[in-house]
């Protein structure tokens, strides 16, 4: 049986001690670090990069600094002797998934306030069809199930937003299983979805590709990033 784990934290840490818990990154990673306008997403970045390397490091039995990604035509970070993985965050909070038998696609979100035109811009027809005719007091969450699984999907494939959102859709009501119901050029039951919720206030969806059976989702609890720079905190 596939099993994706997940691993979610904080990424709230005070900027004094970004020194600290930086030194695992590479100067690629610090160069992207310090192109943030703004202190506050500066310092997310390097509590989740952090994170995430130290997190791998246990899945390769490796030191955090001794990790070397490699990245796809669009960006997306691989390991070239590693499980697959894919990290996402949202207003302060960081869920990573972690495989060994394929690559997922994660994307979790904060939910917040969303004008009607962002669905309507970027949803296909039939979700946006789908999504108006929800009541107005499940709509919100209407958005997210279907904004998260579709950003899911195109992390999995490593697309960003390269792929356009409208060339597939995906289930979004309350009494419908996750599922891709229509994707252009390829075959939608190759996918799996599966609806996350990481903690009260936060939606998220997987995406899987070509899994057999049933998959085992387990919730692990990474260390928060206001523990980060204490040398004496293990994951």
């Amino acid at each position: 049986m596939p099993q994706v784990d997940l691993w979610q934290w904080s990424l709230d840490v005070p900027e004094e001690h970004l020194h600290q818990i930086s030194e695992s990154l590479s100067i690629e990673e610090m160069q992207r670090a310090n192109r943030f306008v703004k202190p506050r997403d500066r310092c997310m970045y390097i509590a989740g990069r952090t994170q995430l390397r130290r997190i791998l490091g246990r899945y390769l039995g490796r030191d955090a600094n001794s990790i070397e990604f490699t990245y796809g035509t669009y960006g997306k970070p691989l390991l070239k002797d590693g499980p697959g993985f894919n990290l996402s965050h949202s207003g302060g909070r960081a869920v990573l998934a972690v495989c060994e038998q394929t690559d997922p696609g994660l994307d979790i979100e904060k939910i917040r306030p969303i004008e009607n035109a962002v669905a309507r811009h970027h949803f296909s027809p039939a979700e946006y069809a789908k999504l108006s005719a929800l009541p107005n007091s499940e709509w919100l969450q209407g958005f997210f199930r279907c904004w998260t699984r579709k950003e899911a999907v195109l992390k999995m494939l490593g697309h960003g937003l390269h792929m356009p959102l409208d060339s597939f859709d995906v289930t979004l009501s309350p009494d419908v299983s996750p599922q891709v119901t229509r994707i252009e050029g390829d075959d939608p039951s190759r996918w799996s979805l599966f609806h996350l919720e990481p903690c009260a206030g936060w939606v998220g969806a997987l995406a899987l590709r070509d899994v057999l059976g049933s998959t085992k989702l387990v919730w692990r609890q990474g260390e928060s990033a206001g523990h980060l720079y204490s040398r004496h905190s293990k994951i």
